[in-house]
């Protein structure tokens, strides 16, 4: 990306807040704000480091088979310690590290391309001279092979195989631009990087390269596609000495030194998508600069590196795009006390109280995606219903209140509501219902005689059947889920706010992690138990807390843009959601206020300017 100098005469858009029409990487001037503002993928912290076990033989200036894994990798030469050059050479199972047979040249600052059984070693420093030395392993042995035409050392390198490599930038004596090609047989000199560098990062193979970092202390990334390379966006932190595990498209860079000073190490880690670098991972537990890594976006490997030479750490997992709000078009009728069935792009809102006063409605209204549609009514005016279903064509609104409990439900066709059995128990607050008009489970709510409820019901299409019962009676929580054998109840009242969450495996519930803040008459995703957003409700006044249910625990992400409660939710996964209608002030203050969920590729930050 420019430099501050090299933006100097270029035309930059002004624009009065956020510009629409901005891509990755595009910046303009919010002349509102008076900020310089650039498009950049937002990625949240998912990802993070645990310790694996540590070499045998701590070293710095490591090299390691680069598309290793994280269970099957080898690291080898680099410096001891006390300074002495090293040709050990260590195999990492997953869980321990063990030496196997030597690299015929002690080398420190060497790179290298390939896997734990087939990997390439070439370059370094030999301990009196920077050396052209290139070795190929076998899985048991290193073989002596044709050297490289330059002799450098603290170069990168990339391949897959021991046959098909190549080697960029390093040491001279100065920093160098060079690139060379190995076919299996001999290297040959191909197109130079844009720039010169040397402690650099490199990933990928002999044809789909990646080189990013580097000294002296630049943030530069280029692509490699086999004929030349291209720059691309720049990483987020100048560093060299660092390190990286993945592909030229999915890759994490990881530890490295901001500053030419030994003291100056880094645990930062950045995942690059194949167009932006974007920080927000967890970060190494220890800071360190010329280390080892190999594997992938998602299971990556560090190693070694000064000042903590022996230590190894383990990633797990990578950044996942953030969603956000986005105000969408209005109901026709504000209301609170709603129900809502159908995903993002074709949704059904039903039932509730409007103005004036608290007037119980039957007015239903269809979403395709951009506008609502006045159709035809409820047969039974209520509130605090439930409601489920796939689409707006296809739901089922069960029980509620009209002001007394009832237990009516009645079915949608896409046309009319038609009144098929009811449930079994009168009750409200059955907005804790997930699945389909075939398969749906309602579980707690308000019984009559009033009393929190734990019963549960399953609706198979044609009559709805007792089944086990929740392990905290609630009302006025929600539930997801995309059938009556694989729900969540989330959050409610027991008779207090909670965040438990419950999830029903067709037989039991089964106690989760909690939501990180209790709230009843909250929102959620539909038609998914692993994969769920959970949003607004009160907690205890109108919330706009956003979180998301990875399948294991929950997560806060971005807010709504109006705190609310009360109000109809649609949507399939935690990608796309619907939130509309509900209270978002003092009683009777209703809304049609309409939110859409989405996870944008890119997000707007404010250019930091220090």
């Amino acid at each position: 990306m420019a430099t501050y100098k090299e933006t100097v005469g270029t035309a930059v858009v002004n624009y009065a807040g956020d510009y629409p029409g901005a891509v990755k990487g595009e910046l303009w001037y919010d002349s509102t704000n008076k900020d310089f503002k650039y498009r950049y993928p937002n990625v949240t912290a998912t990802g993070s480091w645990s310790t694996g076990g540590s070499m045998n033989s701590g070293k710095t200036q490591v090299a390691g088979s680069i598309t290793g894994t994280q269970t099957a990798t080898i690291a080898f030469g680099g410096k001891d310690p006390p300074g002495s050059v090293q040709a050990i050479n260590e195999s990492y199972n997953g869980t321990n590290w063990t030496e196997v047979n030597d690299l015929n040249t002690a080398r420190s600052g060497s790179a290298a391309g390939g896997t734990s059984t087939s990997t390439i070693n070439f370059g370094g420093y030999d301990g009196s001279n920077n050396t052209a030395a290139t070795e190929k392993w076998n899985g048991t042995n290193w073989t002596s092979v044709n050297s490289m035409n330059t002799a450098r050392r603290e170069l990168a390198g990339a391949g897959s195989v021991n046959t098909a490599a190549i080697a960029f930038g390093g040491k001279e004596p100065a920093g160098t631009a060079k690139t060379e090609l190995y076919n299996g047989t001999n290297w040959t000199e191909v197109n130079d990087l844009n720039t010169a560098k040397r402690a650099l990062g490199g990933q990928g193979t002999s044809t789909n390269g990646i080189a990013f970092g580097g000294q002296p202390s630049i943030s530069e990334t280029e692509i490699w596609n086999g004929t030349n390379w291209t720059e691309v966006n720049d990483m987020n932190a100048q560093r060299f000495a660092l390190a990286g595990s993945g592909t030229y498209t999915s890759l994490i860079a990881f530890g490295g030194s901001p500053t030419p000073a030994p003291s100056s190490h880094s645990n930062l880690t950045e995942l690059w998508n194949g167009t932006n670098w974007a920080t927000g991972q967890g970060n190494l537990n220890t800071a360190r600069y010329y280390l080892g890594g190999s594997g992938t976006a998602t299971a990556g490997l560090a190693f070694g590196g000064q000042p903590s030479e022996a230590a190894t750490e383990e990633f797990t997992g990578a950044g996942q795009p953030i969603g956000a709000w986005s105000t969408a078009n209005s109901l026709n009728t504000a209301r609170d006390f709603t129900a809502g069935a159908g995903i993002a792009t074709s949704a059904l809102c039903f039932g509730g109280l409007k103005p004036p006063g608290s007037t119980l409605m039957g007015e239903t209204e269809s979403y395709n995606g951009t506008n609502w549609t006045e159709v035809n009514d409820l047969n039974t005016a209520r509130q605090d219903l439930g409601g489920v279903g796939a689409s707006n064509t296809a739901a089922l609104a069960i029980g509620g209140g009209d002001p007394d409990k009832v237990s009516n439900n009645e079915l949608w066709n896409g046309t009319n509501w038609t009144e098929v059995n009811d449930l079994n128990t009168t009750r409200r607050g059955t907005e804790q219902s997930a699945g389909v008009t075939t398969s749906a489970i309602c579980m707690g709510g308000d019984e009559d005689p009033p009393g929190t409820s734990a019963l549960t019901e399953v609706w198979n299409g044609t009559n709805w059947t007792e089944v086990n019962n929740l392990n905290t009676g609630r009302a006025r929580g929600i539930g997801s889920g995309p059938s009556s054998t694989a729900a969540l109840c989330i959050g409610g009242a027991a008779p207090s706010l909670t965040g438990a969450t419950e999830l029903y495996n067709g037989t039991n519930w089964v106690e989760q992690n909690d939501l990180n803040t209790a709230r009843q008459r909250l929102g959620a995703s539909q038609t998914s138990s692993t994969d769920t957003l959970a949003f607004g409700g009160s907690a205890p006044s109108e919330s706009a807390k956003t979180e998301e249910w990875n399948g294991v625990s929950w997560a806060e992400t971005s807010d709504l843009n109006t705190a609310r409660t009360e109000g109809g939710r649609a949507g399939a996964t935690s990608t796309s959601a619907l939130m509309f209608a509900g209270q978002t002030g003092s009683p009777n203050v209703r809304t049609a206020a309409t939110e859409e969920w989405a996870v944008p590729a890119t997000t707007t930050k404010t250019v930091d300017t220090d």
